[in-house]
């Protein structure tokens, strides 16, 4: 098995079809798309479960209490 290949942001600011855009809304674009690779492959339970630990460590980190109902 191959180990996958880790973009950075700056790979995808050099996407030739947000060049043209100006420097804020490339870094914008640039983290969406490397949001969108890094889930698209990812279940909705791979998801949900992603999600729910970072709600907990967020509550977590202002002594705040989370539950999951």
């Amino acid at each position: 098995m191959q180990t996958p290949i880790v973009k950075t942001i700056d790979d995808y600011l050099k996407d030739p079809d947000i060049a043209n855009e100006p420097q804020a809304l490339r870094e914008i674009h640039a983290i969406r798309l490397k949001i969108h690779d890094e889930r698209k492959e990812m279940t909705a339970t791979e998801y949900n479960a992603i999600v729910h630990q970072r709600a907990a460590h967020f509550f977590a980190s202002d002594n705040l209490i989370y539950k999951i109902r």
